[in-house]
């Protein structure tokens, strides 16, 4: 297909309107990224068969009624610290023992799954969300699509190069110090680090207990509110998981902002 929604937002509606199909997507993403990310290095692996089943359930449940959000059918990407049962979770590390969490998700992949999205693969990062590429190890680089020769930015390197590539319309990545806003502002991206606790993080590979957070990058303000609709909420797996209700995010984009105050932090800034 020629014209591929680049948005979580424009490819729900033209998935109800039936002016593609979740297959037809899925398999132009994956498209994308054949053609493309052999010099990216946004996917550690990708999951093109399990992708292209589900994105085909998708369409047969959207066709017989069943509407499971804005987030069903649409290609998505996860970072390689968090689980997924299609594997590998490897952390970008050759330490990792390849049994951790071998055959499981994480709750944020269940959450997403359950709400309809087709995860098409796990994303690069940076050995265990820290520090730098290393061209030592057999993994991929990741590189920033808007300039191959600049970093995405990380440790959510792999999550923002693919989301601005257009190798999924959005994804998950974490972010202890920065690792969601930094590759974010990096690729051109929205990327949003959710309250501590909002979201659960168990089945994530830990940088820092207290303070990672798991959260979603995609291409605007409303794909996020749509996927932390998805990732939100109490989990018992995980003990900081807040037990709280889970508000309507999509319903607060269209509050009015008059009288809003915005805090801008001026010491670092000349």
């Amino acid at each position: 297909m020629s014209d591929i929604p680049l948005t979580i937002e424009e490819a729900a509606a033209a998935l109800r309107a039936g002016r593609l199909t979740s297959v037809e997507l899925t398999e132009a993403v994956l498209a994308k990224a054949d053609r493309h990310d052999p010099w990216l290095g946004s996917f550690l692996a990708r999951f093109p068969e399990t992708a292209l089943e589900r994105a085909e359930q998708a369409d047969k449940e959207l066709a017989a009624g069943v509407d499971l959000g804005p987030l069903h059918g649409v290609p998505l990407g996860v970072k390689d610290i968090l689980a997924a049962s299609e594997g590998p979770t490897t952390a970008q590390s050759l330490v990792l023992d390849p049994a951790w969490a071998a055959g499981k998700d994480a709750p944020v992949v269940r959450r997403l799954r359950a709400s309809g999205a087709v995860i098409v693969g796990k994303a690069s990062t940076m050995e265990f969300a820290i520090g730098h590429p290393e061209e030592s190890k057999p993994f991929p680089i990741p590189r920033n699509p808007w300039d191959p020769a600049r970093w995405p930015g990380g440790s959510s390197s792999g999550t923002g190069s693919g989301v601005a590539a257009g190798f999924f319309l959005a994804g998950l990545g974490t972010d202890t110090g920065g690792s969601i806003r930094i590759p974010s502002a990096f690729c051109g991206v929205s990327g949003l680090m959710p309250t501590f606790g909002r979201v659960p993080k168990s089945g994530c590979a830990p940088l820092g207990y207290s303070l990672d957070h798991v959260g979603p990058l995609a291409r605007s303000a409303w794909d996020c509110a749509a996927m932390l609709q998805s990732l939100a909420g109490f989990d018992e797996s995980d003990p900081d998981s807040a037990d709280r209700p889970v508000p309507d995010y999509l319903s607060a984009l269209r509050t009015d902002l008059r009288g809003v105050r915005v805090g801008v932090l001026r010491e670092h800034h000349l």
